[in-house]
């Protein structure tokens, strides 16, 4: 059999959530499949250079093209269904793609995709206009509809593409993605002081990771924080917001900048990928109070790193981490603050949240996830 796989995800450099997705679920799947023969389309006019082992494994092949995706590719795969991947490619009896870009193949190809949330389908106002009207080019319910079968990371997504796109449900199966295996807890060490400076990270702190925008309610952390600080009177921890900057974050720093606790809202930047563990282990309490997520990456690897987890109630959420961290309303501001201050103050409630982090973490598993997809991708 041959597989088709589209990597153009990749070409960005970037470690959003989908690229985490592709790079761990990749590095299991190819190796696992030795008797298929993976080609991995690899196309944009500029990309980066890719180094990663699994390229080298002998049932995998590399091609690489250098259309211009937005100008050239992705207008003529719209209106003229051209050109056809698998042919591109030399061949594949199914296509295979960890996200819903523009992607025609040929009728006797079967076409797999995964889809990770519909958030831009529930709050469209949280995305730049540019972005808004790329979704409406790409289109997602024709992809969704297109695709002979769809992978949804959570029953959450499964349930969207059901409702909002009307795809038979016996179409999509739950698969879910894995924490990885470099998240865990550490000993504290010699690391502490270098990663302390070079983040600018306090003694103690409540730490959010994600990416800065508006759809992960960053401004109603920092409301809540001041609320944290204002009526529960903990003024011992300072919030940390890790993560790189995304679109329409102007007004989430322009807030920070009027609170008046804003000398203690520190902003990380960009944190690499082999230092997040580091960050997990240092705070006293991460909270995520994103208003949707179709997976969710972060309270997770918080769990495994030993972090108390105070997270949203909504989309995947209570799936996805279970009764191991407090869960809130993400509109309800005071809420999050009273929910900080509880696990705070609270070392029973801490140590409680703790343990059953390190249990829920057990569910998810890169080579579980990698099993079942070779396993929906292989048969009919």
């Amino acid at each position: 059999m041959i597989v088709g796989v589209d990597i153009r995800v990749l070409a960005r450099g970037t470690r959003t959530g989908i690229e985490e997705y592709t790079l761990n679920l990749l590095s299991r799947l190819l190796s696992l499949g030795k008797n298929i023969k993976f080609k991995l389309f690899y196309n944009a006019f500029n990309k980066s250079e890719l180094d990663y082992d699994w390229l080298n494994l002998p049932n995998v092949e590399l091609k690489e093209f250098s259309f211009p995706n937005r100008l050239i590719f992705d207008p003529l795969a719209k209106f003229l269904k051209l050109p056809k991947i698998d042919k591109l490619l030399g061949g594949a009896d199914v296509f295979f793609a960890p996200h819903f870009l523009l992607s025609p193949v040929s009728d006797r190809c079967r076409k797999i995709i995964t889809f990770h949330d519909l958030s831009f389908e529930y709050f469209p106002e949280f995305f730049p206009w540019r972005k808004r009207l790329w979704h409406d080019f790409l289109n997602p319910r024709a992809r969704a509809r297109q695709a002979d079968k769809i992978i949804a990371v959570s029953g959450s997504t499964k349930n969207d593409l059901t409702g909002w796109y009307s795809v038979p449900g016996k179409n999509v199966r739950v698969i879910y993605s894995g924490v990885g295996e470099e998240f865990k807890k550490l000993e504290i060490g010699n690391w502490k002081l270098e990663i302390s400076g070079k983040y600018n990270l306090p003694g103690k702190f409540i730490l959010y990771f994600g990416t800065i925008e508006p759809r992960k309610n960053i401004n109603g952390l920092v409301r809540a924080y001041e609320i944290l600080r204002q009526d529960y009177k903990i003024n011992d921890f300072k919030l940390v917001i890790a993560g790189s900057r995304g679109w329409l974050d102007e007004q989430i720093f322009a807030n920070v900048k009027k609170s008046i606790y804003g000398a203690d809202i520190i902003f990380t930047g960009f944190v690499r990928p082999q230092d997040k563990i580091y960050l997990y282990n240092l705070s006293s309490l991460f909270v995520y109070p994103s208003f949707f997520e179709g997976f969710g990456f972060p309270p997770l690897e918080a769990m495994a790193c030993g972090a108390p987890v105070i997270c949203s109630n909504t989309s995947s959420f209570p799936e996805i981490a279970g009764e191991a961290a407090l869960m809130v309303d993400p509109y309800n501001f005071g809420e999050i603050a009273w929910a900080m201050a509880e696990v705070l103050k609270d070392s029973r409630l801490q140590g409680n949240l703790v343990n059953k982090g390190f249990e829920q973490i057990k569910k998810f598993s890169w080579d579980k996830c990698a099993r079942e997809t070779l396993d929906f991708i292989t048969n009919n």
